[in-house]
């Protein structure tokens, strides 16, 4: 159980506007040594209308302390020596009390507070209780009082209790280990005698929440209920190794016992069967601690275990994390599969050795093939064209000069990310045809529903060498071209376009051919992968999970608010939003055709909407990495990451104040797979939890 920590005693927190620290001397500095700091006072009230007084300054560096009681105008400050015991009797009144300690070399930290002394039992009492908005077991408390100097507070779940005691306003926090009734009393005390009380019963629920894919172990109210065999007992614990590729706070911890079945696992079972239509490859970040051993995974149908299908995958380092990849992609799709087994060191009988899981994500594709990250067109003559067979581009070809003229065609992205989406990403300009209602032809703004809009996704299919595009809107090459046609209305578009693609070895270039009926088109892409290539270098999303976004008053500090574990199922619409950072230095929001809409948007009341301009992913973005600052920099109108309300000292009302540049500080995971991004508002710090796809 984490309670605050229990004093008789008062911690007095920084009061704002009124803490403050100074250097009054600055006499022959010395090197390494720090001006001496006063972080609180505790006070030792005495109820019993005395108004005795102990205080006990919390303090580093100090060797003295000059103490101002305020109680006496023009008053001379006493001196104490750091072990001498602070003491002063008051009567009833308000006083600011000041405190300066004294540091090795003169320099001095003064430390002022506002006390209290009342010997009248308080009145008016007000108390707060607030659940925690990432973790339900969280209780938090506060209280004021006419008259009171302190509150002790009972979170009632011990025996003997000893009460937390802060001053009015301040708050106590409890963590409930279970769930049950407990009785919260609050205890309003003056500097006498008599006191005044409040009670109330709480309910602390059981996490009953059903566990769905990706499955993170963050949640506190999910229910990892495994189910154990075997031998093995999987549990759900804190991090003991957050280093290298997993620093998230909590794992799935998997014991097996010595002398357990080769065959010992758990099983969680999902509150939704498993989607396989798009994504096949599970990724699972393991500790282990051996090499070598035999990692594997087994989904199964919800009421028949026959039904089921398993892949295994080997540890190569020990006593770290690494993600280990599971291809799903011989498995029978016209099944459901509802349930999924671990089993670790399979084939093994069981050593008592243990192992660590996390981060259980199904993605779109295995790497390597060529298809995930970022395309456009190949600027050179006969990168497109038409003619009557496949291959053949003798009817028409692109020259030098229309790569030229088409320079705002050239520029357009491609982005295949690993979770199965697919976006295209045009800038403010692309050439736009007679067809689309444009005269002449040319460089114009993209007409939908062929302007990136759409929410899309694709199917690569290795052995069939095809790409599936799904999304009305959604194309490659040209917007025009479908299979068995040629569009004259852009409203015709389909609702999905195949084309047969052939991949280079080196996965740099994909050749795309397409049947219109009469002829056949053919295009051919090159991947980003020149220019500015940096860790940020590719596709990224906020992380679905309670906490990965949130704001407190400093960086890294999110207790004004968070996201919690309802809110990220509420906004699924902002939580698929993209961030592309791409190799030629261009950034891009890809949004869909909804994201998660405030009122300084205009949206009443705030939920899933059409993105709104400039921050709906139309601009024409870029980025600057400074990887020695820990910085990025995106310039463009309406360009953002985490919130598009968010800029560098403040946050937006309207959306049309939205400025040229906005710099974040980030932090990148060893693997470069996760990005801590930090952005100060002036009054207050906003903090983002950003995955790499």
């Amino acid at each position: 159980m984490n309670k605050l920590k229990n004093l008789l005693l008062i911690a007095v927190a920084l009061f704002a506007g009124l803490a403050c620290e100074k250097e009054i001397d600055n006499i022959d500095k010395l090197d390494n040594v720090n001006a001496p700091s006063i972080t609180s006072v505790v006070f030792d009230i005495k109820q019993d209308n005395s108004g005795f007084v102990t205080m006990m300054p919390q303090a580093e560096g100090v060797t003295g302390y000059m103490v101002k009681f305020g109680d006496v105008a023009g008053e001379t400050p006493t001196k104490y020596e750091m072990n001498d015991k602070i003491t002063h009797t008051y009567a009833e009144g308000v006083y600011a009390i000041e405190i300066a300690g004294i540091g090795l070399t003169g320099l001095t930290s003064a430390y002022q507070a506002e006390l209290n002394i009342s010997f009248k039992a308080p009145e008016n009492l007000v108390v707060s209780i607030q659940v925690d908005g990432v973790n339900p077991r969280i209780i938090n408390v506060s209280a004021t009082a006419t008259y009171a100097t302190v509150m002790d507070i009972y979170f009632g779940d011990t025996i003997d209790e000893v009460p937390v005691t802060v001053l009015p306003g301040e708050v106590a926090s409890n963590h409930y280990d279970e769930p049950g009734d407990y009785e919260i009393k609050v205890v309003a005390k003056s500097g006498g005698s008599a006191t005044t009380e409040y009670t109330q019963v709480i309910t602390i629920s059981a996490a009953s929440d059903p566990v769905n894919l990706p499955i993170g172990f963050e949640s506190f109210t999910v229910n990892y209920a495994f189910v154990d065999f075997g031998g093995n007992v999987s549990t759900v614990i804190d991090n003991p190794d957050p280093s290298g590729l997993n620093t998230s706070a909590k794992v799935a911890q998997a014991a097996k016992s010595a002398g357990a079945e080769v065959w010992a696992g758990s099983l969680l079972t999902l509150g939704n069967p498993i989607n396989f239509s798009n994504t096949k490859l599970f990724r699972i970040k393991v500790w282990s601690p051996k090499i070598g051993a035999v990692v594997k995974l087994k989904v199964e149908n919800l009421n028949d275990g026959n039904i089921a299908h398993e892949v295994d995958a080997t540890t190569t380092v020990s006593n770290e994390w690494e993600e280990l990849q599971f291809d799903f992609s011989a498995i029978d799709v016209s099944q459901e599969y509802q349930k999924i087994v671990f089993f670790f060191d399979f084939g093994n009988v069981g050593d008592g050795s243990t192992y660590y899981f996390d981060d259980v994500r199904l993605t779109a594709a295995v790497p390597g093939t060529g298809i995930t990250g970022t395309w456009k067109m190949a600027p050179e003559a006969g990168s497109m064209g038409v003619g009557p067979n496949q291959g053949d581009i003798s009817w028409w070809a692109i020259d030098d000069a229309g790569v030229s003229e088409r320079a705002c065609y050239f520029d357009d992205l491609y982005v295949f990310a690993a979770n199965g989406t697919f976006s295209n990403v045009l800038g403010a300009e692309t050439w736009v045809e007679d067809w689309q209602g444009v005269t002449p032809q040319g460089c114009h703004a993209p007409v939908a529903p062929h302007d990136g809009s759409v929410a899309a996704t694709y199917v690569y299919n290795a052995a069939a060498e095809t790409i599936t595009l799904n999304g009305k809107g959604a194309y490659l090459g040209l917007p025009k071209v479908f299979n068995g046609g040629e569009l004259t209305n852009p409203n015709d578009a389909p609702e999905s376009i195949t084309y047969i693609v052939d991949l280079s070895d080196d996965g740099s270039t994909m050749i795309l051919d397409i049947s219109i009926g009469g002829g056949w088109w053919r295009f051919k892409l090159i991947k980003e992968d020149g220019g500015i290539i940096t860790p940020l270098t590719g596709t990224w999303q906020m992380a679905a999970e309670a906490g990965s976004l949130g704001v407190g008053p400093n960086q890294g500090d999110i207790s004004w608010w968070s996201i919690s574990t309802a809110g990220v199922t509420e906004r699924a619409c902002y939580f698929d939003d993209l961030y592309v950072f791409g190799a030629n230095g261009s950034f891009s929001n890809i949004l869909g055709d909804q994201t998660w809409i405030e009122p300084w948007q205009g949206a009443s009341p705030e939920g899933c909407n059409t993105p709104v301009a400039p921050h709906d992913g139309s601009t024409s973005a870029t980025y600057v990495y400074d990887e020695a600052e820990g910085t990025v920099t995106l310039n463009g109108v309406g360009a953002y990451l985490g919130l598009p309300k968010v800029f560098n000292g403040g946050e937006l009302t309207i959306p049309g104040d939205a400025p040229e540049t906005i710099t974040y500080i980030i932090e990148l995971s060893e693997d470069n797979t996760v990005m801590i991004v930090d952005i100060s508002i002036g009054g207050g710090w906003w903090r983002y939890k950003l995955v790499k796809n």
